[in-house]
């Protein structure tokens, strides 16, 4: 049994099949733990969540800022993008039950060792305390009333968490975090403007990864969402964003038997969005 995490697919359907060819995946014998972004972008977005649909227990995804991106536009809180490729999605005879299966997706995950999450994790958050966050949102997309969290959802304010946030303003913080977050201060005050490497940082910030007493530091974790990161090698923390959909690769790590160790293996997309600003 091998177990692999893959970085942002965003539609690229072509090269996960290639990927999962690439690694002899079995759904009968391994497990996937998809990190995010799995539409938007690309050219097959549809395909992507039938295929990941379709290896039910086998398969493990986060949810991503595209892919709430598209809850909030299949259901008119926000416009579609002109760079968006999700209509195949809003438009396919089984929409409402693709999007049903796509709101039921984690937010973070520890799974054999690793934490898992689609951009990154708050200094003040330990791993009890990411779950516990990941677990509020979870919990208000898989209820009645969740098409009014997506209304209040978006926007920037609050920066910074505090345990006394409450009601909208607390659930968004935890969203930015999971699916937004790049560069925050020694604080965990977040940034969203930066979209450029580790070494792009504005003044006074930091990449989310490098700020001292980070309280997961002692934990392995991989993320996607910033694939102009590179290879950015930090001791416990494994990015998996290798920009498959603008040109890169699609990368999976397959986690071997020492604690925080990985085996990288990518194959090159065929199929690349022209590029431009990095969401």
């Amino acid at each position: 049994m091998s177990l692999y995490m893959i970085g942002d697919v965003q539609g690229c359907d072509e090269a996960l099949g290639r990927l999962l060819d690439e690694i002899d995946f079995s759904p009968s014998r391994d497990t996937l733990y998809l990190l995010g972004d799995l539409v938007n972008r690309g050219p097959a977005s549809l395909k992507v969540l039938r295929r990941l649909i379709a290896l039910e227990a086998s398969a493990h995804c986060l949810l991503g800022n595209h892919d709430l991106h598209l809850l909030a536009a299949a259901h008119g809180v926000r416009k579609p993008h002109r760079s968006d490729t999700v209509d195949d999605i809003l438009t396919a005879p089984d929409r409402d039950a693709l999007l049903d299966w796509l709101r039921q997706r984690p937010m973070a995950l520890f799974e054999h060792g690793w934490l898992m999450v689609h951009a990154g994790v708050l200094p003040q958050w330990d791993v009890a305390d990411t779950l516990a966050r990941a677990h509020e949102v979870e919990s208000v997309l898989r209820s009645g009333d969740w098409t009014a969290f997506l209304q209040q959802m978006y926007g920037n304010e609050p920066a910074f968490w505090s345990d006394s946030l409450q009601g909208a303003d607390r659930l968004r913080v935890i969203v930015n975090a999971f699916t937004r977050l790049r560069f925050c201060t020694a604080q965990g005050v977040m940034e969203f403007a930066t979209t450029e490497g580790a070494d792009g940082a504005p003044a006074g910030f930091m990449p989310w990864f490098d700020v001292p007493g980070r309280r997961t530091a002692g934990v392995p974790v991989a993320f996607g969402h910033w694939s102009t990161l590179g290879d950015a090698r930090r001791e416990g923390v494994l990015p998996l964003d290798t920009g498959c959909v603008w040109g890169g690769c699609l990368t999976a790590a397959r986690v071997l038997s020492v604690p925080g160790q990985v085996e990288r293996i990518a194959v090159r997309c065929a199929q690349a969005q022209k590029p431009g600003k990095v969401l």
